[in-house]
Order: structure tokens, then C-alpha cells, then sequence
């Protein structure tokens, strides 16, 4: 069941935060929805409940996380290495496979209750990408999409794609957590230790990298928040 009215998200700008504390974050906010679901009237609409949507955007310190079907050998480093260079590491509860996220890079967390908005995870998944792709085209970047393989590239005709934006998500009832990783500014060096989302003859690359400068982060957010508010039909409480 979705609605023709934006719905209204709070949206939270969490800054630099370690990885276990943003998961922690998504973790509780889910569940609350979650067990507001469960605790309805059987045949109650969704409109009806008081489940809530968010926004969380934030960056983490060097990271890399392992989706639930991952292959544990796409971490290409032995445990010493990875410690010595100051990367945690998690096995983590979203789909696809290995990502790294640290400095220099947008993550986006969207904590929402889908079947106030539409119950249709592919559609879910499309609107991310899209949001990301006309936020890189208001730069002059033609990202893209590569059939099979979740996220946004670049290069995407050419013999050489390579992934700007991963994505990688969970849904408990409808209600999503974890989200996107756009690379802005990263150490695209730190991409060289894993298979980056499994995916062995595909490139990676960032905005300072396609536009030979780092982008401001503050104009990107305004600009992929705005994005993502439109193809999702939400509205940011003031």
C-alpha cells in the first residue's frame, strides 16, 4: 500500500561514526518499527501505524564489511595486516558481498517502512541508483547501471567500468536498513585488499578521481537528499 503524499522522515546528519555504533543505530530504530507491525490490530493499514522513516547519512573510519551471502576469501589481507593498517572488520546481516567504507566517502542509511511507500524491493533498490545517478550527472558524471550487479558505475559502455556507489541492503517486514556507499573522496588504495562486492574484472572509482577535485560533501548531501526525497516520496520534517 503506498501513498500519493510525501511521508514525513526525519533526517539525521550523524557525521564520522564507527561502524558497530551506526549498525546498532539502524538495528534499533528497525526493530521499533518492526514491533509496531506486530503489535497492530490484524487488517490494520499501514498508514494507520505510527512506524516512522529516516535519513541517516554519516562516513566511518576504515572498514570492511561482508554481506551475508559474501565470500569470506574476497578479504584479500590475513587478519594481522588489516589490524596493523587500522581497518575493523564485520560479518554483517545486509545482502551482496564485501565493501570497504572509510574517510571520503557518503554512506546512507534509509530506515524505511516500505509498504507506506510501495512493497517492491527492486523498485527500492532502482530509486537509490537513480537518486545517486542524477546527483552525479548535476556534476557532469554519466553514471550507470550494469545488469546483475547492484550500485552505480561509470564507464558503464566503455571497456572499463567501474563502481562508484555500492549498495546493499536488509528488510525485516518491510522495513529497510543499511543502504548505499558513495565514494567521494576516498583512499581508493584500500579497495585493492578485497574483491569489492565480489566482483573481480570491474574497476572502482570516485568523484574526485571522474572530476579531478573533491567535491564539497555538505553540496552533495543537499543535493542526493533532495534526490532521494523525490523518488521515494518522502519529506524531511523541519
Amino acid at each position: 500500500m503506498s501513498s500519493d503524499l510525501p511521508q514525513p522522515t526525519e533526517f539525521r546528519d550523524l557525521g564520522r561514526i564507527a561502524y558497530r555504533e551506526a549498525w546498532d543505530l539502524q538495528e534499533a530504530l528497525l526493530a521499533e518499527n518492526v514491533r509496531l507491525k506486530l503489535a497492530a490490530p490484524r487488517g490494520a493499514s499501514p498508514h494507520s501505524l505510527d512506524t516512522r522513516h529516516y535519513l541517516l547519512f554519516c562516513e566511518h573510519p576504515h572498514v570492511y564489511t561482508l554481506g551475508k551471502s559474501g565470500d569470506p576469501a574476497h578479504l584479500l589481507i590475513p587478519e594481522a595486516q588489516r589490524a596493523a593498517l587500522g581497518i575493523e572488520y564485520y560479518r554483517i546481516n545486509r545482502g551482496g558481498d564485501i565493501t570497504y567504507h572509510g574517510p571520503g566517502q557518503l554512506v546512507g542509511y534509509p530506515i524505511l517502512d516500505l509498504e507506506k511507500l510501495r512493497t517492491d524491493i527492486g523498485w527500492y533498490l532502482r530509486s537509490l541508483e537513480e537518486a545517486v545517478i542524477r546527483m552525479l550527472e548535476s556534476y557532469g558524471l554519466e553514471g550507470g547501471r550494469i545488469a546483475g550487479a547492484t550500485g552505480v558505475w561509470i564507464g558503464t559502455e566503455g571497456a572499463a567500468p567501474r563502481k562508484i556507489c555500492a549498495m546493499g541492503v536488509r528488510c525485516s517486514r518491510w522495513v529497510t536498513m543499511h543502504g548505499f556507499a558513495l565514494n567521494l573522496s576516498p583512499d581508493l588504495g584500500l579497495f585493492s585488499h578485497i574483491v569489492p562486492c565480489g566482483i573481480s574484472d570491474k574497476g572502482v572509482t570516485s568523484m574526485e578521481a571522474e572530476l579531478g577535485y573533491a567535491p564539497d560533501p555538505e553540496e552533495v548531501k543537499a543535493r542526493l537528499l533532495d534526490g532521494l526525497c523525490a523518488l521515494l516520496g518522502l519529506r524531511v520534517q523541519p
